[in-house]
């Protein structure tokens, strides 16, 4: 059995707000932005180079024996890239706020990049729902 995640849900108190912060903040291309049903909206959105897309819906009925997240629930999807000071300009220039480069150490968290895999930066969308950045080795085409 092969399984593929393509798209993860992000939760979000304002479609259009948080639309213009992955489109023009983050880079990511709109897929699809499309009303399917009366009062159902729905925003799929791909990182440039990524398989995985995110999803941002208004109107949506839970889906059965699942809850709705709250906007700023979500915390942790990474983003891998292969040059973070590099992604750390970018996304700053695009009037994201992120972190300083910050690597695990013998005390936690610390200033500067790590060794290969241990450099990482985060941000928040407007909602709160949370992102990391790590750097990876190679392109995913490479690994």
């Amino acid at each position: 059995m092969e399984l593929t995640l393509e798209v993860v849900m992000v939760p979000s108190s304002d479609l259009d707000r948080t639309k213009t912060f992955y489109e023009k903040g983050c880079g990511f291309n709109v897929d699809l932005d499309q009303e399917v049903a009366p009062g159902i909206r729905i925003i799929q959105m791909t990182p440039p180079g990524s398989r995985c897309s995110i999803s941002l819906g208004s109107g949506l009925p839970d889906p059965p024996g699942q809850s709705a997240m709250t906007p700023g629930s979500l915390q942790g999807l990474q983003l891998c890239v292969t040059d973070i000071a590099a992604a750390h300009a970018e996304f700053t220039e695009r009037g994201v706020e992120v972190s300083p480069v910050q690597h695990v150490g013998a005390t936690g968290w610390e200033d500067g990049p790590g060794d290969t895999w241990n450099s990482f930066a985060f941000f928040k969308d407007p909602d709160g729902n949370g992102w990391v950045l790590q750097e990876a080795p190679a392109p995913l085409s490479e690994r």
